[in-house]
């Protein structure tokens, strides 16, 4: 088990709750974007959770009517988040790399791991096998250059892709006059894309 692994088992338990200073705010917001960025998800639709963790995002999701699966390498986290869910979702042990669901699914997302993968356009490659509507994931842009990720995305398929800044901040938690206007300044172009230089990230929707 390498250094990072052990972090996760040790903070299975809680990790949600330590890793997002308002859990509700930024878990509710990705789910958002992740429902309506890009060819929109129905009530119903299947999202596959990549390296999900404790399952937090489930929640959101479920909470909007999506069916949840999740997956994580972290035997740890597969159990939290077994717990957190209940039967209301199924979470398995798996890599995302090598990782195939029973299924098809509507969309999957990888947050927070991207950077897990192996071989990035093997990945996207391989998620296009068994994904109907979309990949989503978040980006770094000051960590991986966009024009080279996107073109991983074309060569794996995705022909449509849509960035949306993500300003809601994981660490601190804003009043809800600060967090409503976060939310607009993601769409206020150069402003936004300014701000991602030093700070923030992506949230990336690839569809056919």
């Amino acid at each position: 088990m390498t250094s990072k692994e052990d972090q996760y088992a040790r903070q299975a338990g809680d990790w949600t709750e330590r890793a997002y200073a308002d859990v509700g705010a930024y878990l509710d917001h990705r789910a958002e974007l992740i429902v309506s960025l890009g060819p929109k998800l129905e009530p119903g639709d299947l999202v596959l959770d990549l390296a999900c963790g404790d399952g937090g995002l489930g929640e959101a999701l479920l909470a909007r009517g999506i069916r949840y699966r999740g997956v994580d390498a972290t035997a740890e986290m597969v159990e939290a988040a077994r717990r957190r869910l209940g039967e209301r979702a199924e979470v398995v042990a798996g890599d995302l790399n090598d990782y195939v669901p029973p299924d098809r699914v509507a969309a999957t997302t990888v947050f927070r791991a991207i950077y897990y993968a192996r071989d990035r356009a093997a990945f996207f490659a391989h998620a296009a096998t068994y994904t109907d509507k979309k990949l989503v994931f978040d980006l770094n842009p000051r960590q991986y250059r966009v024009g080279d990720v996107l073109g991983d995305l074309r060569a794996a398929g995705f022909g449509a892709i849509e960035l949306r800044p993500f300003f809601v901040p994981q660490t601190v938690s804003l009043p809800r006059p600060v967090l409503s206007l976060a939310k607009t300044l993601e769409r206020s172009g150069p402003l936004a894309r300014a701000a991602l230089r030093v700070r923030f990230t992506y949230l990336v929707a690839a569809s056919r």
